[in-house]
């Protein structure tokens, strides 16, 4: 019959008297701490995240909306809130153009005469086929790519006038609050070289035409004409370094 071996295995981390006096003596080892579930901390309650600034900031405008209700207890946020919303009309406003865009003769107190009155409108008459036409077209493809907040629009120029001379073309027309504040004919009007910097600089002489979305102050008009002449200082050290660089290599 074989032999039974019986190992008695008392709750963890118990100990008998014998076993503490054993301790004491150094013939045991430490007793190991008792077994202790870590505490439950539950997941934090969405609602009870607290709500400043950096909370706000990351909400659509939808759901700013949404929080209307719930903020009405906090005065400041509520305010906050608004204060988003507004900013993100002003920036909806202002990137709502950024090309030329093709218009029609029926199409033109629509999209011009009657433009909003904080909106300039730059009007470019020409006809397919004209090379001066199609240099001035691209200076303005570019100034409606980097002044989104100006319209600018593109005509056939006897859609727009009936019997207008080819020899006029092409032509600006400056519109503002439905009246004409400039016009320019022919690309002499824009000096010897026509760039989209020295076009510029011609449609913001006297008007905030790019205005670059702020309030179409003086103030506003000579920020982006200081832009404009610092584009133009640098491309004009940029062609002459590359002059020096083609007389150097032929001598």
């Amino acid at each position: 019959m074989g032999d039974y071996h019986f190992i008695y295995k008392d709750v963890e981390g118990a100990s008998t008297q014998w076993d503490d006096i054993q301790r004491k003596l150094g013939n045991l080892p430490e007793k190991p701490p008792a077994f202790k579930p870590p505490s439950f901390t539950p997941a934090p309650d969405q609602d009870s995240i607290p709500k400043d600034k950096s909370w706000i900031n990351t909400k659509t405008e939808e759901e700013l909306e949404e929080l209307e209700d719930d903020l009405d207890d906090d005065r400041f946020l509520e305010q906050y809130r608004k204060k988003r919303l507004a900013e993100m009309s002003v920036q909806a406003k202002v990137l709502k153009f950024g090309s030329v865009v093709p218009i029609s003769g029926s199409d033109f107190v629509r999209e011009v005469s009657q433009a909003p009155p904080d909106v300039w409108v730059v009007v470019i008459l020409y006809k397919d086929g004209y090379q001066e036409c199609g240099v001035l077209m691209r200076c303005m493809e570019e100034l409606a790519t980097k002044y989104p907040a100006t319209k600018f629009v593109k005509i056939i120029s006897t859609d727009c006038i009936p019997n207008y001379p080819d020899c006029n073309l092409p032509t600006l027309l400056v519109y503002n609050n439905g009246a004409v504040k400039a016009n320019y004919v022919g690309l002499r009007s824009f000096g010897r070289r026509c760039t989209p910097e020295g076009v510029a600089l011609v449609l913001c002489q006297s008007d905030p035409v790019l205005n670059d979305g702020q309030s179409g102050s003086d103030a506003s008009r000579e920020a982006v004409m200081d832009g404009i002449r610092r584009r133009l200082i640098e491309k004009v050290v940029k062609q002459h370094e590359n002059g020096n660089d083609d007389g150097s290599s032929s001598d």
